[in-house]
């Protein structure tokens, strides 16, 4: 079984990945209905949560049909990463995951995000300080390194064993790639075999099938795989993966009825969380990839993203099942 400190994850977890503007309240229960063992946050600037920023605050917020859950911060700031420490049980959260891999650059230019790739110092003391800090496991999100020339993944991951964080989520590109290129998994199948590195290692990074999931698996020995943007409009694919390790045999893909159906109550889900104008703007990124590859799509699709209206997209929704 992986274990984060006392939290039992299974014996090869699936963790839904934080994504800006996608992984909400009502996508993660979704995920988690469907076999996500691990939930994240969106990722939450540490400072706007201390001083209490609307955004920040309804981001952090966690429910008990969401458990486990990790809450994702980011900063460069040692008193103030320190301080959101301090304040995390007031969240719920079972898990404080720090990021230390966005490449976006108004992140980097702030000293934020995959910035502290460049500086393992800097990121040794706001490590120590956050865990000494926190009532709860501490755990990292972050990247191979800068770019091809500062692979410095293996030192991160046993400093980061060394000043107490209990798990390290790893994906599989530098900063400078960004989302693009192949994701390369071979240093974190390196780490795995290093007989120092005793904490959970999760990889991450262009798992977009039940048969990729697998074959990473077995070839890196990695304890547990985090999805992202396969899980978009497509959370089966958890239950998916499930199903196939354990007797495997590949699911079915779901029905059109099925996809209709689980669009819908995530819809108004998010309507009822964010309102009818916010909740419908935030579905968007779903549909694409919900909706059923029917003749009906060119026709339907453009009509759904276009519309405000939450009964008129119901009835647009009805018609690839009609």
């Amino acid at each position: 079984m992986v274990k984060i400190v006392d939290i039992d994850l299974g014996s090869f977890p699936l963790l839904l990945a934080p994504m800006e503007n996608i992984s909400d309240h009502s996508f993660r229960v979704i995920c988690k209905e469907h076999g996500a063992d691990l939930l994240f946050t969106e990722f939450i600037a540490s400072d706007k949560f201390i001083e209490k920023e609307k955004g920040a605050l309804t981001k952090s917020e966690t429910f008990q049909n969401e458990r486990p859950i990790a809450m994702q911060i980011f900063g460069g700031d040692i008193d103030i990463l320190s301080e959101v420490a301090s304040q995390i049980d007031k969240t719920k959260a079972d898990i404080l995951d720090i990021n230390f891999g966005c490449p976006v650059k108004k992140i980097v230019n702030k000293g934020s995000g995959a910035y502290i790739l460049k500086d393992i110092a800097l990121m040794k003391r706001l490590v120590k300080s956050v865990v000494s800090k926190s009532q709860i496991p501490v755990t990292v999100k972050t990247r191979l390194g800068w770019d091809e020339n500062s692979k410095n993944i293996e030192e991160v991951v046993q400093v980061l064993q060394d000043v107490g964080i209990s798990a390290v989520t790893i994906h599989a590109r530098t900063r400078k790639q960004f989302y693009g290129g192949e994701a390369d998994w071979t240093l974190i199948g390196k780490i795995k075999n290093n007989p120092r590195v005793h904490i959970p290692i999760f990889g991450n990074g262009d798992i977009d099938s039940v048969e990729k999931c697998c074959l990473y698996k077995d070839r890196y020995g990695v304890d547990g795989i985090m999805i992202g943007r396969a899980a978009i409009g497509n959370p089966w694919i958890f239950k998916q993966i499930k199903h196939f390790l354990s007797t495997n045999e590949k699911l079915s893909d779901p029905s059109d009825n099925e996809r209709i159906e689980v669009c819908k109550k995530h819809l108004i889900s998010s309507v009822r969380r964010k309102g009818v104008k916010v909740g419908i703007l935030e579905m968007r990124p779903h549909y694409k990839k919900y909706l059923p590859d029917n003749s009906k799509f060119n026709i339907i699709y453009p009509k759904i993203i276009r519309s405000i209206d939450i009964d008129e997209i119901n009835n647009l929704l009805d018609l690839f099942v009609k």
